[in-house]
Formats: C-alpha cells, sequence, structure tokens
C-alpha cells in the first residue's frame, strides 16, 4: 500500500523517520483489509493530505478514528459522503453552524471546508465495522502527532478541539501562535455539556480575519 499524494504533504511522509512507522502499519493494516471490513477505503485513508499544501493549512478539526458504520468514513474527519445520511455528531455540528453563524448546511460532504485550508484530521486513521477504536494498538497517533508537531513550523492555525480525545493534544500545538477551540465532542452524549453554544466557527473566522488571511465559507 502506498501513499499517493498531490501536496506538498508527501515530502512529510517520506521523511525516513516518518515513512518508517507508516510502513509498519499500512503493512499491518494491508493484511486487515484482506479478511476484515476496514474504513475507510484503502485510498481515502490518506485523503485528508491531498487537498493543500502544509504551509496552507488554515484551521486544523481534529477528531479520534473514522465512522465505524457501513459507507459513512471517507478519509476526512466528521466527513461523510453526499448520499450518507448524517450520523448523529455531524447533526449536532451543523446545529451549531446555524446557531453560530445561520448557516444551513445539509451535505455532509465536508470536502469544502478540506478545499480551503482545513484539515479534518482524524488521529486515528482507520477502524474496523462496528469496532470504534479498534486500530488503537496500530499506533497511527505516532504518526498524526507528528503531523501536528510538523505543523508548529506555521502559525496562525486555528486548532479546534472538541472532546478530551482532542483537547489531549494540546500540549503539542504552540498556542502563543496559534488560536486553540476547545469545548465537548459533538456527539448526543457530550453536545450539551460545552458544544453547543460554544461558536467555533465564528470564533475561528474572527481570528483568521485579525491575521489578514481568507475566512472559511462553512
Amino acid at each position: 500500500m502506498e501513499i499517493n499524494l498531490k501536496t506538498n504533504w508527501k515530502y512529510f511522509f517520506n521523511k525516513i523517520q516518518i515513512k518508517n512507522i507508516v510502513d509498519h502499519i499500512l503493512n499491518q493494516v494491508s493484511k486487515l483489509y484482506e479478511h476484515k471490513i476496514i474504513f475507510p477505503k484503502k485510498e481515502e485513508i490518506f485523503r485528508c493530505f491531498n487537498y493543500f499544501n502544509i504551509e496552507d493549512t488554515k484551521v486544523v478539526i481534529i477528531g479520534q478514528d473514522p465512522y465505524y458504520k457501513m459507507n459513512q468514513a471517507n478519509g476526512l474527519a466528521f466527513s461523510v459522503n453526499e448520499e450518507c445520511p448524517l450520523p448523529k455528531s455531524l447533526k449536532n455540528i451543523f446545529t451549531e453552524l446555524k446557531n453560530d453563524l445561520n448557516i444551513v448546511r445539509t451535505n455532509g460532504n465536508l470536502s469544502s471546508w478540506a478545499q480551503q485550508g482545513v484539515l479534518l484530521l482524524n488521529s486515528i486513521l482507520t477502524v474496523e465495522y462496528n469496532h470504534p477504536g479498534s486500530h488503537y494498538y496500530l499506533q497511527w497517533e505516532k504518526i498524526t502527532d507528528e503531523v501536528i508537531k510538523e505543523l508548529q513550523k506555521y502559525k496562525n492555525i486555528v486548532y479546534i478541539l472538541w472532546g478530551n480525545w482532542a483537547k489531549s493534544k494540546i500540549k503539542l500545538i504552540n498556542q502563543n501562535n496559534n488560536l486553540v477551540i476547545f469545548s465537548s465532542h459533538p456527539s448526543p452524549l457530550s453536545a450539551h455539556c460545552g458544544f453547543f453554544g460554544s461558536k467555533p466557527f465564528s470564533k475561528t473566522n474572527n481570528y483568521l480575519k485579525s491575521k489578514n488571511i481568507k475566512v472559511i465559507s462553512w
């Protein structure tokens, strides 16, 4: 299994210390695809890195691992394909978007966000059908944590951390040069504990505007 990227993220993944870890994980994952149902599709594992160059990152939204139900995960954290019914967490994200910026969105395909420099990054990049967190043992976070560290070479990035899993990444982020927005997770179990009313979308755009960076069309 190979990583085919059009952006300069390919140079990051070709760093010898990164490549060795990725190759090890992909060797294990390739075998799992042969006899189990794994999400997302092989060719979409690194999809979130294929929309823009590293230096063009404006926003990073960090998820835990891909959706584990059939036909949901598409390689972008929290995103689903257009024909897919909205998962409950994504419904809540869109509810907050409506309350925050009065934007009504029903299309769960978030590639339009990715096209504007939003890195929709899951901490763990694969999952087994019907088994959330099942690929934690593969140590994907050795890679995705390095992604966050790599981004510290740049400033004025907004990091949106939803839930305690994402919050654990705060130690990797230089808060002097970037904005961190944290709230509870948009899951139905926790959305009422601080996610609703957190206004992440307007806060993001206000920050980008203050840095003379083009805002996100959510």
